[in-house]
Parts: structure tokens; sequence; C-alpha cells
């Protein structure tokens, strides 16, 4: 998650001596392994029963398969599917079809081979389901298609999974464009769909706005469309909140993305959302009181939450930093820079959530929350999610513009060379 708050608050003693807060905040975890293996199953291939949006709704399985294969279209190629974001699961390919792509003896051009890619569970966050002929019948979604990529060990965008990483090359706009029948999303959002097709297409790569399906705000006050950046999903060890604004727990945000995000089948009860004037589209459609019949989450969501909490910030590579540099701007975090009093360790995060005010931006994003407010952000993996820029909705493109920030509106007076050194310690952590 790319907020990246660098903080405030130490205290100097009589002597003008920097105070650096000690407190740690473990992120020590006990996991069954059972629900572990569970949950890992979940996170990569369970849709909730998805598909009767994805499909029933907005006939994405047609819009893959294309004209020529059942659907309708020029179908979705492998290179189209790979512009858009989507990821290949190398490991997922038998050799003889590792060879094959090897040798340039498959088309991917061609919408019949990413069908061939579906059934073989390869295309990392889509679940094709295919009848005896072989045939596409349905698609769903589950949670790797937003918080897994891949390592590109094969080829850019076909590689090894790793789970938890944001897929900041994931078009979602793009995708939900595909489809032949947004009307039912335009006629949700009280827009036009021609409106609503030019908002997904506004979102760029990396990112998506959750909440305009609650309060229909697809731009903030100035008429700039809005999206929040992907989020990780890896490091929330420790954490006790979840979202850039603190909607709720792991479990909690699991559940409400499941059913009112993904469109699958379970209970949800936020009495929240039964707000008119905050939530307009929520409180219509009584999204805070879903109780679906066919749950298909809750039993899910232990052993979701366990994969997830089992899965480590990736340790930056050897060389990604400079390890001299580094060095100095941690002592520059833990005094000068006072940013060790919410980013503590061991999380790098303090369960705190912070007005608008102190942290120096705008309060239109922590407004469409229940809080208010803007959690602060775990940095440990922060080098793995720099793609897109910082904070909830990638505004400031670099780690200096963000310290630069956090300079000015803390009156830190940072020298050039302590910014850098700052800007390698966070890509250390």
């Amino acid at each position: 998650m790319a907020l990246a708050l660098l903080a405030f608050g130490c205290s100097d003693d009589d002597d003008g001596v920097t105070v650096v807060d000690e407190t740690i905040i473990s992120a020590k975890v006990d996991l069954d392994p059972m629900l572990v293996a569970e949950g890992k199953e979940t996170f990569r291939f369970d849709t909730f029963g998805d598909e009767s949006f994805w499909t029933d709704v907005l006939h994405i399985d047609g819009a893959i398969a294309g004209e020529a294969n059942g659907g309708y279209g020029p179908g979705v190629d492998p290179e189209t599917a790979l512009a858009v974001g989507l990821k290949v699961d190398a490991e997922a390919l038998p050799q003889e079809v590792v060879d094959a792509i090897s040798a340039g003896e498959v088309d991917l051009q061609d919408p019949a081979t990413t069908l061939a890619l579906l059934q073989l569970d390869a295309v990392v966050g889509v679940k094709g389901t295919f009848d005896e002929s072989g045939s596409l019948e349905a698609v769903g979604v589950t949670c790797a298609i937003c918080h897994s990529t891949v390592d590109d060990s094969f080829a850019p965008g076909i590689g090894s999974r790793l789970d938890g990483w944001p897929n900041r090359d994931l078009n979602v706009g793009a995708i939900v464009s595909l489809s032949n029948n947004l009307q039912p999303v335009a006629d949700l959002l009280t827009v036009d769909e021609a409106t609503l097709r030019t908002v997904l297409g506004a979102w760029g790569p990396g990112h998506y706005n959750a909440v305009v399906f609650f309060d229909g705000k697809a731009t903030n006050p100035e008429g700039e469309v809005v999206a929040n950046l992907i989020p990780a999903a890896y490091g929330m060890q420790g954490l006790e909140l979840t979202t850039y604004t603190g909607w709720g727990d792991l479990n909690y945000w699991n559940a409400l993305v499941a059913t009112l995000e993904m469109n699958g089948h379970g209970p949800l009860n936020d009495p929240r959302l039964d707000d008119p004037v905050k939530y307009p589209i929520a409180s219509a459609n009584n999204f805070g009181h879903t109780n679906d019949p066919e749950d298909r989450v809750t039993s899910k969501l232990p052993g979701l939450e366990h994969y997830q909490l089992s899965i480590d910030p990736p340790t930056p590579p050897a060389g990604s930093f400079d390890v001299a540099k580094a060095e100095l701007g941690r002592a520059i975090f833990e005094g000068k820079a006072k940013c060790s009093t919410c980013h503590i360790k061991d999380i790098f995060a303090d369960n705190v959530l912070h007005t608008p005010e102190e942290i120096g931006i705008d309060a239109f994003e922590a407004n469409r929350s229940p809080t208010g407010k803007y959690r602060t952000t775990p940095l440990r993996g922060l080098w793995a999610r720099t793609k897109g820029g910082f904070y909830h909705d990638g505004r400031f493109a670099t780690l200096n513009d963000v310290i630069t920030h956090y300079d000015n509106h803390f009156n830190l007076d940072l020298t050039i060379e302590e910014k850098g050194n700052l800007a390698e310690y966070l890509l250390s952590i």
C-alpha cells in the first residue's frame, strides 16, 4: 500500500537531543498450516461464485472467447491479455507448452490460446469453467487478479507467481470495458453507459475505485477521475486496519471485497453503508445487508486470513539500494525526519488513523470512508510497490517527492543528501 507516510512526533529532551520512540509492534503471528494451505487455494482459485456477475451480467466470457470461439467480438488473445496487465503462471504450463512457446510454435495472437491457458488454470486470478466439449462456459475472478503478479522469469508477464504483490499493470477499467453489457452497471451508478466507459478508461493501469460502487463519486471536487492504487496483500502481520483509510480489519475487508467488489455470494453486515447521504448507491441497493442465502464466502475467511498473514514482505534484492546510504538514512528515519514515531518497528506502521491535516493532504478520499482519516501505511516491502507512484492515488511519482512533501509540511529542514539517504533506507525496509 503506497501512502508511505513519513511520520512525526518524536520529542526532544531538555538538551535538544532527539529522543527516538523505541516502541515495537510485533509482526509475529501464530498460523495454522492447514488454514494457510486452504487459504492459498482460496486466494488463487476461488471466485466465491462471482461468475454470476462476470459471466451472466458482463458477458466477459464471450469477450475473451471471441466470435470465432462462440463469443463476440475479436476475442482476447494472449498478447492483448498481457497488454491489459493479466499475468500467466509459468509453473502451471506443461513442459511441452513451455517448449512450444519458446520455439515460437504457439500463436499468441489467437484467442484460442487464451482459452487453452484458462483450461490450465494458468491465467493468474481468472478462473474459466469449460463444458465437456472444451467450450468456455463461464469466467470469474479471484483475489489473485489484483493482489498477485509474476516474476517475469519466462517472459514479460509470464513467470512464477508472486502472491500478495499488487498488480500495478492490471488495467481493471479496460478489462471491464470489454463487456458488451455495461448498462446494468451504469444503471447502478445512475449514469449513462458512455460516461461509465469514459470513467473506466481513465482509471489506468494499477488503479481501481472501489468506493464508487457505494458513493457514486467517480471524480474529485476538481473534476478529475479518481481511482486508488491497487495495494499489496503482503506484510499484513500486526496490522489492525486494512485499506488506505482503515475501513476495518482483514476479515471484514476480505468479506466486503468478495461480496461487493468481486460480486461473489456471501453475507455482509455493515450498517455504515446504510447512510443515504454518504453512500447513496450502497444505501439504495442494501449493500450493507446482503444476506445472500448462497454463502460461498464466510467459511473461506479464516483460511484466507491465515494465508495472507503468511505472506512476508519481499526482501529487497542485492544491489537494489545503496547499503551505506541506507544506514545513514536509517538514522534520519529514526531521528531528524521523525518517521519512526508512526512507522514503528516491526510492522513499520502504528495502527493509528491520522487526520488529513496531520499529514498535509486533502480530505477527499478520507471523507469517502467511514473513518474520515488515513491509515499509517506499513513500509515493509515498499521497494516492490513503487510502480505507479505513492500515496493512495499515486499522486507523488517518486520517494523523493514524498520526502519533500513531509520536509515542507513538518519543516524538517532536510538537506538534499539527507533526502537521498532516507529514500535509500525506505527501499531497504
